[in-house]
């Protein structure tokens, strides 16, 4: 033992006196830091200054172990001081050990007061686990100063450890994510980045600092570390040397490649799962809404109706911080970024509460994915989606890979699998698929419960998911398209257990018997309505007294009727043309203008009226019964995203003012979806998930097309590579 505390004490001296190593532990790390800092824009938000530090501690470790460790220890060689040690004399363990522990104790100082001034100088917040980001960054520091040793091992000369580590050094440092993000990367060079220690060792600084995460959930990072750590000072004891007159063969070398083998199979495993590259573009995207932006000068609708009809919106880490009223202070002054707004309008992100991700909307090739619209959902400015009966388990998915930032695209919100009777509406969209594939499907999108106590039991499984609303079908159909009707008894034993598990309850309908029988058993949102018959005054009553929201989804019933009509202009809207896959719009086209005969005559028994639906939603708006908006995207020529905007125009055609089919885009539909005290307005405290628009949409609708900016959750919406992200999937 006193030979190690020997060695240690005689090693701190040395070092301490040594100018390059306190140049490399100290003041290159605080040069990185400022520089980072400026270049940056880490007072912009808590996510840039952690990210800086991050990077400033790993650039720490980096330099410690390669230049602190390696470079050294060659130095000392070269100069004859190895030699006064070995004659002290003393053995190479102990000095090795004495190199790992006075390289732990020159860094873990710096290392605090890297996040100290993080804290102080750039608001980062103190990190929820402090303990186990320093035990994470010894454990990293004692692994990159033995392959440090190692390289000192088996080197000849200052020249050769120069050439080795900058060989090392180099790609870890460009390469970890530490300078440039990794999700920036081409795809190869992204796999290539996790055969490196540098990589792991920087995701599980991220990871820790800035999401709280344990050391258990970085245990593999951990084990790769710690391992190498044991093998490399294995082999640099073996291959250790005092004096320079000891010359090693070149092929000693890849001894270095030995100590790195646990990243190899990292590497090959990382290459497989893509967990880390996953866990990379999620940090990625939570830097991205960190940003702090000041949009100044807008025509502010904050979503309640109000109208600012000039003001400024602070946001910052992903939140909306303060609206300003009149002239707006410097941006500079702010630390933000400045979006000017001036002659444009500043809402709520759209809301689209009825939609069908899991069907295209046209003729494709191959369908496409579902996280694919929700892409084109964000690109048409409609920042939050309800699906109302699309199938569970791919929902679910998504909505994990949303969450985590993993994938970009509106919000998901989805009703559990809707609620019929066997034969009823829903189930004919699977009645051609092979029975295998069909009773799976039906599984995953159906409910069709044969007692009251059965569909108590499913609604309570389906809390459980957990879904954000339930779906009833009291659809019957008409014409040549006549469904089994769902047992009145049956659907309101769903609904009452839907309330009792404080699910909402959305309705379909398609006629004014069912929209009474609807608000009988309680609905929060009444789907359709009725486009074949009036709705009485007193299921109009009821719904203003209840609450209950009026979803009319005109688009759908003016998709069908120019589809009845052989119309296709729809689908020559720019916004439609702009989210739709290569050759969707002309095999859409082509089909609706000769549709097949089939098709044709189901078609030509269903009868529907717009007018009696645009005269609903005018007696609702009358008799003061809020609105919401859904399109019922998926259908025939409703493509996701765009199909929003015509469902404002068709509002407003209908009767509504601009302001009430805003309302019923932004704050109405964040009230049905349960999310109302942080989506659908512009407030402080709330998501700054937003949508600026060139051009006035109070006095012309259809001004909200004319998308200028797009803001998800403190994100600026890169619109023009959202779609080609998803294009390359």
């Amino acid at each position: 033992m006193r030979a190690y505390l020997a060695n240690i004490k005689i090693n701190l001296r040395l070092t301490f006196r040594d100018r390059t190593a306190l140049i490399f532990s100290y003041v290159f790390p605080l040069l990185f830091f400022f520089l980072f800092g400026q270049m940056m824009g880490a007072a912009q938000g808590s996510g840039i200054s952690r990210q800086v530090v991050g990077s400033v501690l790993l650039i720490g470790v980096l330099g410690n172990g390669f230049f602190g460790g390696g470079l050294r220890a060659v130095q000392d060689r070269e100069l004859g001081i190895l030699r006064r040690f070995k004659v002290a004399p003393t053995s190479p363990l102990p000095f090795l050990v004495s190199s790992l522990v006075v390289g732990l104790t020159t860094y873990l100082p710096s290392a605090i007061l890297l996040l100290t001034l993080g804290h102080f100088v750039y608001g980062m917040p103190v990190p929820d686990r402090p303990l186990t980001l320093l035990a994470f960054l010894a454990i990293g520091m004692v692994a990159f100063r033995s392959i440090g040793l190692i390289i000192a091992s088996v080197v000849n000369s200052m020249q050769e450890s120069q050439i080795l580590i900058q060989m090392l050094y180099l790609p870890m440092l460009f390469l970890s994510g530490s300078t440039f993000p990794i999700s920036m990367m081409p795809s190869w060079l992204q796999i290539v980045s996790q055969f490196l220690p540098a990589s792991h060792l920087f995701s599980g600084i991220q990871n820790i600092l800035i999401r709280g995460e344990s050391f258990g959930e970085q245990y593999k990072s951990l084990a790769a570390l710690a391992l190498t750590a044991v093998v490399a000072t294995f082999i640099a004891l073996k291959l250790f040397r005092w004096e320079k007159e000891e010359v090693v063969k070149p092929a000693a070398k890849l001894w270095l490649a030995a100590a790195l083998l646990p990243f190899l199979f990292l590497g090959v495993y990382q290459a497989y799962s893509k967990e880390s590259l996953q866990k990379s573009k999620s940090l990625a995207r939570d830097l991205r809404r960190n940003r702090t932006f000041l949009i100044r000068d807008a025509r502010i609708f904050v979503g309640d109706g109000q109208v600012i009809d000039s003001g400024s919106v602070l946001v910052k880490d992903g939140k909306i911080v303060q609206l300003f009223t009149g002239s707006a202070p410097d941006a500079k002054s702010l630390n933000a970024d400045l979006i000017e707004a001036s002659g444009k309008t500043l809402l709520p992100g759209l809301i689209d509460v009825h939609v069908h991700l899991g069907a295209p909307g046209g003729i494709v090739k191959e369908v496409p994915t579902m996280q694919r619209h929700l892409a084109q959902y964000l690109y048409s400015g409609v920042t939050a989606v309800r699906s109302v009966g699309d199938a569970l388990t791919e929902l679910k998915k998504i909505r994990a890979k949303l969450r985590s930032g993993e994938e970009s695209g509106a919000e998901l919100f989805f009703a559990g699998p809707l609620f019929t009777s066997e034969g009823g509406h829903g189930t004919e969209y699977f009645e051609a698929l092979p029975e295998m594939i069909r009773s799976q499907a039906l599984a995953d999108s159906v409910r069709a419960p044969k007692s009251a106590d059965e569909a108590r039991q499913m609604v309570a499984a389906l809390a459980t998911e957990p879904v954000d609303a339930i779906k009833i079908i009291l659809e019957s159909g008409m014409g040549s398209m006549l469904f089994r009707r769902f047992d009145p008894a049956i659907a309101r034993a769903t609904a009452d257990e839907a309330r009792r598990r404080s699910l909402p309850l959305a309705v379909h309908t398609g006629s004014a018997a069912d929209v009474a029988e609807a608000v009988s058993i309680g609905a929060n949102s009444i789907e359709h309505g009725s486009a074949r018959d009036l709705i009485t005054d007193d299921s109009f009553a009821a719904m203003a007294k209840q609450g209950i929201l009026f979803d009319p989804t005109l688009s759908v019933v003016e998709a069908f009727s120019n589809l009845a009509k052989r119309d296709p202009r729809l689908l020559e809207r720019a916004l439609v043309q702009q989210v739709a896959l290569p050759g969707m719009v002309a095999a859409t086209k082509a089909a609706m203008l000769a549709p097949p005969a089939a098709i044709a005559a189901k078609w030509a028994g269903y009868r529907f009226s717009q007018s009696d639906l645009a005269a609903n939603v005018k007696r609702a708006i009358q008799k003061g019964v809020p609105l919401v908006t859904g399109t019922d995207s998926g259908n025939f020529t409703l493509l996701h995203g765009p199909a929003l905007h015509r469902e404002l125009q068709l509002l407003v055609q209908a009767g509504a003012t601009p302001k009430q089919a805003l309302l019923a885009a932004t704050g109405h539909a964040a009230k049905l979806l349960g999310a109302a005290n942080r989506l659908g307005a512009i407030r402080p405290g709330y998501d700054a998930t937003l949508l600026l628009v060139d051009g006035n949409p109070l006095e012309d609708i259809s001004y909200t097309e004319r998308i200028s900016v797009v803001l998800f959750q403190g994100e600026r919406v890169n619109r023009a590579a959202l779609l080609e992200i998803e294009k390359d999937k």
